[in-house]
């Protein structure tokens, strides 16, 4: 029989939890779940949900996968934990070899910290500090784009556009300067060629590769991107790739930059890197880079670290969740959902639902309702609450609707989470 304590677990939470991204004089309530299987979860009533948002983009595989329990377990037997300054251990060495293994050959080194956000932040000291350390102090100026968003610490808010995430901080942040969205190739292309008539003042440019998330689901091509990584590199501008949400097969390939033939310096992961069971980071630069930290002076280290850097468990769920996209099949699950999306796209024609967009296994749309395309667009609840009371976990941006499913979702559940789509379109415009 479960301890009575399991029992209430909402009720429980609203004396003692502070959510993130809630408002909860709004949202004073929140869903218990209890247990995780495949593409669902279930709450502490018995409802199941379809995870149609991979629990914030982080689950590619399926909720309580065995293959990566079982993996974090045998790890948790041999060493859970130890520091990794002075020390290293084999999850972290195979993990960085195999990262580095599906990446090009000028990334040649791997850092580790605790979650996207931080391994932006390490993205950023690694620019600054790489010029600094040869005595270049004049490149002290971030490139970013429109709409972009990279974490919510000092430094990762600093990158992100100016919105309702970061308001009351904004004269605290250091300065970057943004150019237009490469929704809009010509003017963003033409922007950062401006920039680049004074690239001595300029360490980095930074961006999400293809598809700029909680910006929207904004997504442009390849051939940009190459452009824009191309006229950066050519005035000695490093260029980092935040594929915190696209890396690991979201876009179709492994990574978004496998899309295009133009190359980051700097690379950022998480989300998927763990197949969502823990929390990791990783920043992943070239041997040039790495030895503008070499030196006699311990003041030209890379002064950075948590507690946790490195945790021999969290290696071990990433390596887990690498054997399973090496697993025969793989792939194969990808391309369905990707032409599932494709055919949904292509047979729906609905006044109510603009814009439906798709880059590999993401897909987007926005809700048309007369009101501001933003964040704060009222009618974000009214569908939260819809999808939720049907089963469905969509946690719109604004009214930009998304689906981002771990990848073992069937068919029968992309095709009711299109449904429950169909029906909300119609309450619109009913």
């Amino acid at each position: 029989m479960p301890n009575k304590l399991s029992y209430n677990i909402s009720k429980r939470d609203e004396q003692v939890i502070w959510h993130p991204f809630t408002q909860h004089q709004i949202e004073p309530h929140s869903i218990a779940i209890t247990h995780g299987e495949g593409v669902y979860l279930f709450d502490e009533a018995g409802k199941k949900y379809i995870d149609a948002i991979s629990s914030w983009w982080v689950n590619l595989h399926g909720h309580a996968h065995p293959y990566l329990a079982e993996k974090i377990y045998e790890q948790a037997l041999k060493i859970e934990q130890v520091i990794f300054a002075g020390f290293t251990h084999e999850p972290a060495v195979h993990l960085s070899e195999r990262i580095l293994g599906l990446l090009p050959a000028h990334f040649q080194k791997v850092f580790f910290s605790d979650n996207g956000s931080t391994a932006v932040e390490v993205a950023i000291k690694m620019a600054l500090q790489y010029f600094h350390n040869q005595g270049n102090t004049r490149k002290r100026k971030i490139i970013a784009l429109a709409d972009a968003y990279h974490g919510d610490t000092f430094g990762a808010m600093s990158l992100g556009a100016p919105s309702a995430f970061n308001a009351p901080f904004q004269e605290m942040l250091f300065e970057v300067e943004f150019i237009p969205s490469p929704i809009d190739p010509e003017a963003c292309l033409k922007a950062l060629q401006e920039k680049m008539l004074h690239a001595e003042d300029y360490a980095a440019f930074i961006f999400e590769p293809l598809v700029q998330g909680a910006g929207g689901m904004v997504m442009y091509s390849a051939e940009t991107l190459d452009s824009l990584i191309a006229c950066a590199q050519a005035n000695q501008v490093l260029c980092i790739a935040d594929e915190i949400m696209t890396g690991f097969g979201r876009t179709g390939k492994f990574f978004a930059i496998d899309h295009g033939h133009q190359k980051p310096d700097i690379m950022c992961l998480s989300k998927g890197l763990t197949g969502g069971m823990l929390a990791m980071g990783l920043t992943i630069c070239s041997d040039e880079l790495f030895n503008a930290f070499l030196s006699a002076d311990r003041h030209k280290t890379l002064f950075h670290s948590h507690s946790f850097t490195a945790n021999p468990l969290t290696c071990a769920a990433a390596n887990a969740s690498l054997d399973l996209m090496e697993a025969e099949g793989f792939w194969e699950k990808i391309e369905a959902i990707i032409e599932s999306h494709d055919r949904w796209i292509q047979q729906t024609n609905h006044p109510a639902l603009k814009n439906l967009r798709q880059t590999g296994t993401i897909l987007a749309f926005e809700l048309e309702n007369g009101e501001a395309n933003d964040y704060m667009n009222p009618i974000r609840g009214r569908a939260y609450e819809h999808f939720i009371k049907k089963g469905v976990l969509l946690r719109p941006l604004g009214n930009t609707i998304y689906v981002l499913a771990p990848y073992c979702i069937s068919q029968v559940d992309l095709d009711y989470i299109y449904t429950c789509i169909q029906e909300f379109a119609d309450e619109l415009v009913g």
